[in-house]
């Protein structure tokens, strides 16, 4: 491959291939650009995006504001550690707080989604004093070794051997399950809110007041792990403290994914009780509150409030829903906003793969059953009826 010569996605492909390891199974795109919900191909393909990366692209690809924020900081200062103070990582901390749940009031930035719950079930461990973490069936928290060792979903587990020790599963939904478990010994329970990978497993309101109670009545750190449901893609900020969950609000909420809009970041959102038994040297990184991620937190968290898009997000979610509920082969939609799980009768790959060939991105699950939709918080009407219009072809309703 040349620089700045024009290369063919069978070039790309075979590029990727001769000097990457494996990561995921591909889909045959080569992303060249992205604006809003729409992303461009190499070859000049323009595809209908519901997917955001891992639900990465939360203000949609290159939203302006937060491509003129990353720009005007990188012309100032690409980086400096935590050694020294930045008004960019002040003013975003300032930021994030002020839209959090009251009770959260201290913020450590990290680099991803496992680093934050990484480091979350290290506070809860270190303010309590004990070792043991519960997390659920069907829970994905990430591929570090702490963090993969607290994932109880398919093959992923096993993917980490040897783990690290502590780590008891109980049952999502089931409150006398964590209860049986939450002994003397249990620091923090970690759980998704809603488990994405799972097939967009939403548990009962009671279950999350539930949780609530019983880690007060315990002594024990409620951790909510919002990487894919936090920065408002259930429509509202955070799942934490929604009618949804019963208004219950956890003593940790970790962050990554939308937060940063693309730009790699994470985040642990804590009480004032949590960060008051964190001292100097405890936590650690090199990277995280870097200033150009800083700047881009800012921006994405000032673009979803100046564009409206929770509002969005609410309405364009009922009006998506409203649209499946006459899809015969739709069989249940779960989820909350804009983190869907659509359930059908056979299997979902295939009709992932009928939408790929008409140049729209959705996602697949560990339910084989269940297609995952995880759209830029700015998707519109217009953009549900080509969904649905190709969805209605495909099954044969057309």
């Amino acid at each position: 491959m040349k620089a700045g010569a024009a290369t063919s996605l069978e070039e790309i492909i075979a590029s990727e291939e001769r000097y990457q390891l494996a990561t995921y199974k591909k889909m045959p795109i080569a992303a060249e650009h992205g604006q809003g919900v729409w992303i461009y191909t190499s070859d000049g393909e323009k595809y209908l995006d519901l997917y955001g990366g891992h639900a990465v692209a939360g203000t949609g690809h290159s939203h302006f504001h937060v491509v003129a924020a990353i720009r005007e900081q990188a012309e100032k200062l690409l980086f400096y550690s935590n050694l020294v103070y930045s008004e960019a990582r002040a003013r975003a901390a300032e930021k994030l707080i002020s839209i959090a749940p009251e009770s959260l009031s201290k913020v450590f930035f990290c680099n991803s989604g496992t680093e934050a719950n990484e480091n979350a079930m290290r506070v809860a461990r270190m303010t309590t004093g004990r070792e043991n973490i519960i997390t659920f069936s069907g829970g994905f928290h990430g591929r570090t070794a702490d963090s993969i060792s607290a994932t109880f979903l398919g093959k992923y587990r096993e993917i980490g051997k040897p783990n690290v020790p502590g780590h008891l599963k109980a049952e999502f939904g089931d409150i006398e399950s964590v209860r049986s478990l939450a002994g003397e010994s249990v620091a923090a329970i970690m759980l998704e809110p809603i488990q994405s990978m799972a097939g967009v497993r939403l548990a009962a309101p009671g279950f999350y007041k539930s949780l609530r109670e019983l880690c007060d009545e315990r002594g024990i750190v409620l951790i909510y792990d919002e990487v894919q449901t936090g920065v408002g893609r259930t429509g509202e900020w955070f799942f934490a403290g929604s009618e949804t969950g019963a208004g219950a609000v956890p003593d940790i909420i970790t962050l990554a994914k939308a937060l940063g809009s693309g730009i790699p970041v994470g985040a642990c959102l804590v009480t004032e009780k949590i960060s008051s038994s964190i001292k100097e040297n405890d936590l650690g990184t090199t990277f995280g509150g870097g200033m150009i991620a800083m700047a881009a937190v800012t921006a994405t968290l000032e673009a979803i409030e100046n564009d409206g898009m929770l509002e969005n997000v609410r309405t364009v979610a009922a009006y998506l829903r409203k649209c499946l509920a006459d899809l015969p082969e739709v069989v249940s939609v779960r989820g909350l906003g804009f983190l869907l799980g659509l359930e059908f009768q056979d299997k979902a790959a295939p009709i992932h793969k009928a939408l790929l060939d008409r140049k729209i991105i959705t996602g697949t699950s560990s339910d084989p059953r269940v297609l995952r939709l995880l759209p830029p918080l700015c998707l519109q009407n217009a953009e549900v009826d080509l969904f649905i219009e190709s969805l209605k072809v495909i099954g044969g309703s057309g």
